[in-house]
């Protein structure tokens, strides 16, 4: 889906006029972020297009994080590669060992019944951790192609 058909779709559930509004624009600059660009002059460069040229220009993937988490979520990355089948059984003890750790780190925090904020970043990142071992996981099972599996699980037991 092109930025701008995304925009056409999101404009007919909150009206242009009410978004030109809220943002302090010009109607008509709202309407044009929704057209196609053209060299004849047709749309403009909008805000979508925009934040994936910054992605692409800097390669920083916390930009994406930091507007998951304003969004109210968070983002993880689709492994380019997917996984080989008989790397599944380490694969999944991965994903166990990964739950474990971020159990274990959850239980230390915990003990004191206070979270610090150190403790809150390590518990985030043992989380982020599990997420993305999982998502690895998930998607060498969808795609039927496992060796991003076994090539993740050894970075991650290396890393630990």
């Amino acid at each position: 889906m092109q930025s701008y058909e995304l925009l056409r779709e999101i404009f007919d559930q909150k009206p242009p006029k009410e978004v030109s509004a809220d943002l302090e624009l010009s109607t008509s600059m709202i309407y044009k972020w929704a057209q196609p660009r053209a060299a004849e002059g047709g749309g403009i460069e909008n805000p979508l297009d925009r934040i994936e040229a910054l992605i692409q220009s800097t390669g920083d993937q916390r930009l994406v994080q930091w507007i998951c988490q304003r969004a109210g979520g968070f983002f993880i990355l689709n492994p380019q590669n997917a996984p080989h089948p008989h790397f599944l059984i380490p694969a999944t003890n991965q994903i166990v060992q990964e739950f474990a750790d971020l159990l274990a780190v959850i239980a230390t925090a915990t003990a004191d019944e206070k979270i610090t904020p150190a403790e809150a970043k390590q518990i985030r990142a043992r989380w982020e951790e599990l997420k993305t071992v999982t998502e690895g996981f998930v998607a060498g099972c969808e795609q039927g192609d496992f060796v991003q599996v076994r090539d993740h699980a050894a970075k991650c037991t290396k890393a630990d």
